[in-house]
Formats: structure tokens, sequence, C-alpha cells
């Protein structure tokens, strides 16, 4: 072709999750698939969430664009579910309806940086929050990986990389890639950091719905200037099985938000129309079912653990949560890509290697376990023991 393309974009890695699943033309077809790949709830949603979207297919007004930052009432109880959650006072006016958390999450940086900004990320990082920073030109500055802390990245740490063009510290728990919940204390200790330089910390709370035991996960919402440092992210699709209709939102002082819709108006005008009567309707009549749920995956972490723990393969089980398990395999010197095709190829197991997660990470491998169900964790630990690399 005779045009230039962008070279931000020409730079950034190819989607992970599009390359494991491609290693599956080449696996022993003589295994049934247990596929760790993507965290994507198995279930479906309840039955009467459908019929309630199948009647609302009949109103006219459900293929309109809604308005650019959300349904009034789908704004107004988020703010209210948050509020009843976290102790604290979040308005309508604090929430904004995006497509999904990663759009969310596109959203808050294209608001809060400019190209040649920096933006602090820790390590092992969710990868398409690394690549959207690339394609912005904004720089992120990575915190190390500290196993011995759980997986909880180190406040001090983060202090010593502040520049003057820091714009904001990104925390994601309960994590992905690891499974780590990070302590209400140690995310306090990041918003009294992001205060003191006046940058923001981002807290992207997708699998918040799937903590380990019942409760707030921090405090932050009960601080009465909270919209002075907290950005939340938040999607739907975990809660409510509805990862297709793309529903996620961002919490943040109104200020933000009325900068944030010009870009939502740009990129996609607003969230699916349908999508969002989706969610309204989860926050108003699925609250049992997702405590039904989040039991299950308390569960399911636990049976995984024990598998580990169970099995001599030399894998070892570093951190576990919500729909994550971070791994360290036992193939030293092999990069992870390898050790991740062969579990596929050869085993039959889908994972992503610790490489798609940032630099540093060739000795590990994510499990995503959602969509697994707990009768195959032995499975998996059976096979697991029988990896072999030449």
């Amino acid at each position: 072709m005779a045009y230039r393309l962008n070279f931000l974009l020409g730079a950034v890695v190819e989607p992970p999750i599009a390359e494991v699943h491609g290693w599956l033309a080449g696996r022993t077809p003589d295994r049934s698939l247990i596929d760790m790949a993507q965290a994507v709830p198995r279930h479906a949603p309840p039955a009467e969430a459908t019929r309630h979207l199948q009647e609302r297919l009949a109103d006219p007004e459900i293929v309109r664009y809604a308005p650019i930052i959300g349904l009034a009432p789908l704004r107004e109880a988020f703010a209210r579910h948050l509020s009843e959650a976290y102790g604290g006072g979040i308005a309508a006016g604090n929430v904004a309806i995006t497509a999904g958390c990663n759009q969310a999450f596109c959203l808050a940086m294209m608001t809060l940086a400019e190209a040649g900004d920096e933006i602090v990320l820790p390590l092992p990082y969710y990868f398409n929050h690394q690549m959207w920073l690339d394609m912005l030109g904004i720089h992120a500055v990575h915190l190390p990986f500290r196993p011995d802390r759980g997986g909880v990245p180190d406040p001090a740490e983060a202090e010593a990389r502040i520049g003057p063009r820091t714009r904001a510290i990104v925390l994601v728990s309960p994590n992905n890639p690891t499974g780590a919940v990070y302590p209400p204390d140690a995310i306090a200790a990041f918003d009294d950091l992001a205060r003191r330089h006046g940058i923001a910390l981002v807290l992207d709370e997708t699998y918040k719905d799937f903590l380990p035991a019942d409760g707030a996960a921090h405090g932050l919402f009960r601080r009465d200037d909270w919209p002075q440092s907290l950005i939340q992210l938040y999607s739907f699709s975990k809660a409510f099985a509805m990862a297709g209709h793309r529903v996620g939102a961002v919490t943040a002082a109104p200020e933000m938000i009325e900068q944030l819709t010009k870009a939502m108006d740009c990129v996609a005008i607003s969230a699916p129309r349908i999508g969002q009567e989706a969610a309204l309707y989860g926050l108003g009549h699925l609250a049992p079912w997702v405590a039904a749920n989040r039991e299950t995956m308390r569960q399911r972490v636990e049976i995984l653990a024990a598998a580990f723990r169970a099995n001599a393969s030399g894998y070892e089980l570093v951190s576990c949560g919500a729909y994550f398990a971070y791994v360290r395999h036992p193939h030293r010197g092999r990069m992870a890509k390898d050790v991740s095709r062969h579990l596929a190829q050869d085993l039959g197991i889908l994972t992503v290697p610790g490489s798609a997660f940032g630099p540093g990470q060739e000795d590990f491998i994510r499990f995503a376990f959602a969509n697994v169900d707990a009768d195959a964790m032995p499975e998996m630990a059976r096979r697991l023991a029988e990896s072999r690399m030449a």
C-alpha cells in the first residue's frame, strides 16, 4: 500500500488472547480442551434477565442512542449501589457509563494525560492497559512485581518513580492477571500518595464482586473529598455474565466526567442501550444471583489452590483470587510463550504467558478459571504433572 500508518499503533503488541487461541490449530486432539485463557463467566445470565431484555426490545427507544454518559436511571442506580457497598457518598453526577471497562480505562487515560506524560503501572499489568498507553504515546512507568508481598505493589517504590509528568497511578484489585486482592490499607496508602503529589489514583475494580470475603474492598469513598484523587473503573460484564453487552462505568469528579464526555461522544456516542438496560435490571434484581456466583468462585479458588498443592508438577501457585491464578512454571530459561504453547498443544490447557503482562514475567503463566468447572481442576493438575519440554 502507498499510504503511511500510525507508527505508534504499529509498535503495539498483537492482542494476546487472539494469539493464544491460534495455538489450538496445532494441539493434540486426543484430549478435551481446558480453556483458561480469557476471563469470561461460564454461566449465562439468569432466564429472568433474558426475558426482561426480550420485552424491552419491543420499545422503539431501545434502538436509539442513549445519552452520551449513560441512561440516567442506570447512573443513579450505580451511584446508589456504590454508596451502599462502600458506605460513601456517590451521586449520579459522578458516574459515566461506558462500553465496557476497557473503554472506561481508555477514556480515563485520554482525559488525564497527553502524549509524553507518564502513568505509573504496576507489573504484571493488564495488557490492554499497556497497549492503550502505547497507542497514545503515554509512557508507562512500571513498578516491579513483588511476589514476596503477595503481588501487592509497594507505595514507596511508586513514590520514587513519580516525576513532573506523572498524571496517575493505576491499580487493579482484585488483580488481573495475578488474582491478588490488595488490602484496604495498601489501597489507602496509594490514595494518600496520589493526593500528596496532585495526581489521580485510577482504581480498576472490574472484579470487585468476587472478593474472598464480604465487606467493602477499601474505604476511599468514605472520604468526603474522594473525588480529589480517586477515579474508579468498573465492568458489569463479570457480575451479570453479560460481557458481550459491553457496559462499564467511570466514577470520578464531575469535572472529570464533563471532559470525558467529549471523548465518549467521539468514540462511541454512548454505550449500547440494550446493554445498559441489562445492567440496570441486574442492579435492581440480581443481587442474590450475584451472591451465589460469588460463593461459587470462592469455592473454585480453594479447589484450584488445593489442586496445585496436591500435584508434583513443579508449577507453583504464586497468587490466586477472583478469576485468576498466577503460576510460576518449572521450565526455567524457557520463554513463557513457549511454555504456554506447550500447555495448549500438548496438554490441552489454554493459558496466557506471563510475557503478555510485561517485562520480567517469563517465568509465569496466567490461568483464568472463571469458565472452567471445579471438577476440571484436578484434571488440569494431572496434565500439568505430565509437562515435559525438550
